[in-house]
């Protein structure tokens, strides 16, 4: 993921950052304050403290009404049912960078004690972030990262850097032995996720075994159905040679493989990259995808929300090495830069497709 550089604020900076929120009308939880940015002052973990029942965990996904997101955040709300603690989804209807800002800021002053963030940017939901660590609320992200030294901990699809091997390596098996052009149906130009996984697939095509592939083109769908639609229609119409379509968002291999499937390029142009398996069952099954893959979404959204738990009720505080349990996903560790891996994606086919149901 992108990060920047870890800075400190002062104590007397924090101070001032809870000044301004009581002058807004917010409120911190205690009278104590944690660093506004970086590592926050707190008491060691105590990994045999009890979760506390009550905590107010929220989540703010990239944005409502989509469908990834909807599974994500309903894993979210079964581990806060779980917990005994009281769930709340908020969230912009677009994924543009500075959309959740002002959900952030309305957060803070209803006093949750734990955030759960897919940031549309890393940088631009940073202060107010800060903001809501500054009066003691728990920040963690989820699915794309905000900086580091605006959040507590970060939970991670998979490895970024497997994560993009893999997108490199469905592009090489749908394009043939010839190879050919390809191009990447993203997200929104400022996605941090999206952004780490195309940057790694570009690394891996500079390698020998990739060389009959040329990337010719990033396209942004905005995460928007008909933009992503559209988005697809216009690569080939500028690249008509074009081989396969690589979409590491679900929204874009689904509006993707709908104008494929549709097209007379159907059958001459592979659709692949990260898809839900409810959402292209039916694209693999009349032969528009051969293989994609992805994760279990809603596994994301509740290891958060035990993460957060673990964190509010002082089991963990972020750093390397420490760990916690997750339910039913069972125990992990936090790894560098409080990342927590849930764990490898799953590659769907036509054989194994109707095994899951999300």
């Amino acid at each position: 993921m992108l990060r920047s550089p870890r800075t400190l604020l002062s104590v007397t900076s924090a101070a001032l950052l809870v000044a301004g929120l009581t002058a807004c009308g917010g409120t911190t939880k205690d009278s104590n304050t944690n660093s506004g940015s970086g590592t926050q002052a707190s008491a060691a973990a105590d990994p045999n403290a009890a979760i506390k029942e009550g905590l107010k965990i929220a989540f703010l996904p990239k944005q409502l009404n989509n469908p990834y997101s909807d599974v994500e955040t309903g894993g979210g709300k079964v581990a806060v049912d779980e917990l005994k603690g009281e769930y709340k989804l908020v969230g912009p209807n677009d994924a543009s960078a500075s959309s959740q800002v002002s959900y952030i800021n309305t957060l803070i002053q209803q006093q949750q004690d734990v955030i759960v963030v897919a940031a549309n940017d890393p940088n631009a939901v940073c202060p107010s972030l800060n903001q809501a660590r500054a009066a003691k609320i728990k920040v963690i992200t989820f699915d794309s990262d905000a900086s580091k030294d605006c959040r507590d901990a970060f939970i991670n699809q998979a490895t970024t850097q497997g994560i993009g091997e893999s997108l490199a390596k469905m592009a090489l098996e749908q394009a043939g032995a010839d190879g050919g052009e390809i191009a990447v149906l993203s997200a929104t130009p400022n996605a941090t996720n999206q952004n780490s996984w195309i940057e790694v697939m570009k690394e891996e095509l500079k390698k020998p075994d990739y060389a009959k592939l040329k990337l010719v083109k990033v396209a942004y769908g905005n995460d928007d159905d008909q933009k992503s639609f559209q988005e697809a229609q216009g690569l080939l119409q500028s690249y008509p040679n074009l081989k396969v379509i690589v979409a590491p968002t679900t929204v874009g291999i689904a509006a993707g493989a709908r104008y494929i499937s549709s097209s007379s390029y159907k059958g001459k142009v592979a659709v692949t990259g990260l898809g839900l398996p409810n959402q292209m069952r039916e694209y693999v099954k009349d032969g528009t995808v051969t293989k994609f893959a992805l994760w279990n979404p809603a596994d994301i959204g509740y290891l958060a929300a035990f993460a957060g738990a673990a964190m509010a009720s002082g089991q963990i505080t972020g750093a390397e090495g420490e760990k916690f349990k997750a339910g039913k996903l069972g125990e992990y560790t936090i790894g560098k830069d409080g990342e927590i891996v849930l764990g490898p994606p799953t590659e769907f086919t036509k054989d194994n497709i109707d095994q899951f149901n999300f």
